[in-house]
This record gives structure tokens, C-alpha cells and sequence, in this order.
């Protein structure tokens, strides 16, 4: 081996390696200590870019997932309200069928007609407090509800019905006579069909938007899943580059200190 004191090819080796070695562990620690193995395009620009698209999908699907959810409870209010409705209808069908008996005296009419009036009172309070942020679907004047259920702007119907005391035709109805209570009793069995109907149109609006929902779950997990296909980086494996990285780095700062030396034996030449 030639040995020179104007050039020392053994030393700029070393501080070549040592470069390299220290540049790959800046790289390890970077993923170590984020989790990624692409941080930045410099690392890979087409991986970064397609992680970055669907970045963007999954910000999309976490978005319609907040609305669909607001759709769900809105609809499960009206759902809960039309079953009380329903209830109460049947409560106040009694009552009439209980005043179209002929024959009732005055007094007996006169309660039969407070808690006949009491119950539509109470099914108008339900109807006036059935509601979810600001969203009333079974009022009076109640507009229908579209519910964003994709990025794209899709959406999901719910459409609104109305179940008031005026709504259902119940809202002036009397049992002061046998003849007005079978009147009101042919009303109450009117409002009970719609009621129904009203309840079928919301549970098949609450069915699509729970199949959506757990479509959008499904659908935001795998997208996730996609993104740490792409970015994420295998601790383990990184663990054990980081460890051989070291010794590499030991193994070139000793080989450096050697190259360096080699020109000092060149006095003993001399001696």
C-alpha cells in the first residue's frame, strides 16, 4: 500500500462512510420517532402524493359521518314521537268509545270529554317538542330532510310528516254526544292509519342511514388501513436498521482513526 502525507485515500473513505452512515440513521430516527417512512415527497414523492389524495378522501368520510350521525338522531326523535303519538291515539280512541255509548249521563260525558281533551293536548306537546337541533319532522309546516351521505354531495331523504292534533284531523274533535263520539272515534282511527305510515316512512329513512353509516365506518377504516399501507413504517424492522446503522457508524469513525494515523508512520521511516 502506497502511503502519502499530501493525499489520504483511506481517510476520505472513511468520511465518505461515515456520511452515508450517518445520513440513513437521520432517516431511521426520522421514522422511529414519526411512525412514517414517508415524511415528506423527498422521501417519496408518489407514495406522498397518493397518501396525501387519500388524506383527503378520509377528511371527506369523517365529515359525512357527522352528518349522517346528525341525520340518524333527527330521524330517531320523529321515530320515538310518532310512537308516543301513537300511543296517545290509542288512549283517546278509547275514550270516544267509551262516549259513543247512548244512554251515558252528563257528568260521565263531561270527564270522558277533559281526558279525551287532555290526550290531544299532550299529543300536540309531543309534536311541538320532537325536536333535534333545530330540526322538528313531525310539525306542522315541517320541511323534509336531506341528508349528506357522500363527498360527493349525495344525499338521503327523510321525508317529513305531519303528525299535529291539526295535521292528523283531531284537533276540534268532541264527545258531547254519542253521535260526536263515533264521529271522533272514525277520526282517531283515521289519524292512527297515518300515524303508522308516518312511522313506516321514518323506520325505512333510519334504515338506509344506518347502512350508509356503517358503510362510511367500513369504507374510512380501510381507507386508513390504504394510508399506513403507504406511509407507515415497521418499527421492528427500523429497529434493528437503526442498531446495524450504529455499528456501521462505530465501524467507519474507527476506520477513520486508522486511515489517520497511517501517515504518522512514515517518521519512523526516518528514524
Amino acid at each position: 500500500m502506497v502511503i502519502t502525507i499530501n493525499n489520504n485515500p483511506g481517510a476520505v473513505a472513511g468520511i465518505v462512510q461515515i456520511n452515508q452512515s450517518s445520513s440513513v440513521l437521520d432517516q431511521i430516527r426520522e421514522r422511529t420517532a414519526t411512525g412514517k417512512k414517508v415524511n415528506s415527497p423527498r422521501a417519496d414523492a408518489a407514495v406522498f402524493a397518493i397518501a396525501k389524495q387519500l388524506e383527503g378522501v378520509l377528511s371527506g368520510a369523517t365529515a359525512v359521518k357527522g352528518t349522517l350521525a346528525f341525520g340518524e338522531v333527527a330521524t330517531g326523535v320523529a321515530i320515538s314521537a310518532g310512537a308516543e303519538v301513537s300511543e296517545l291515539l290509542i288512549q283517546a280512541k278509547a275514550k270516544a268509545l267509551q262516549a259513543s255509548q247512548k244512554g251515558l249521563d252528563p257528568a260521565s260525558r263531561q270527564a270522558l270529554q277533559a281526558e279525551f281533551t287532555k290526550i290531544t293536548g299532550q299529543i300536540q306537546t309531543v309534536v311541538s317538542t320532537a325536536e333535534f337541533n333545530g330540526v322538528n319532522l313531525i310539525e306542522s309546516g315541517a320541511s323534509d330532510l336531506n341528508v349528506v351521505s357522500g363527498e360527493g354531495g349525495e344525499i338521503i331523504g327523510v321525508a317529513a310528516n305531519d303528525l299535529s292534533t291539526a295535521g292528523l284531523g283531531i284537533d276540534s274533535l268532541s264527545l258531547g254526544s254519542a253521535a260526536d263520539a263515533r264521529s271522533a272515534l272514525a277520526s282517531i282511527s283515521s289519524a292512527l292509519a297515518s300515524t303508522s305510515i308516518a312511522s313506516a316512512s321514518f323506520g325505512a329513512s333510519a334504515s338506509r342511514l344506518d347502512n350508509q353509516i356503517g358503510f362510511n365506518i367500513t369504507r374510512s377504516s380501510s381507507i386508513s388501513q390504504g394510508i399506513g399501507n403507504f406511509v407507515d413504517a415497521d418499527l421492528s424492522v427500523e429497529s434493528a436498521k437503526l442498531l446495524a446503522g450504529e455499528v456501521k457508524q462505530r465501524l467507519g469513525m474507527q476506520s477513520l482513526s486508522i486511515a489517520n494515523s497511517a501517515p504518522s508512520s512514515i517518521s519512523a521511516l526516518f528514524q
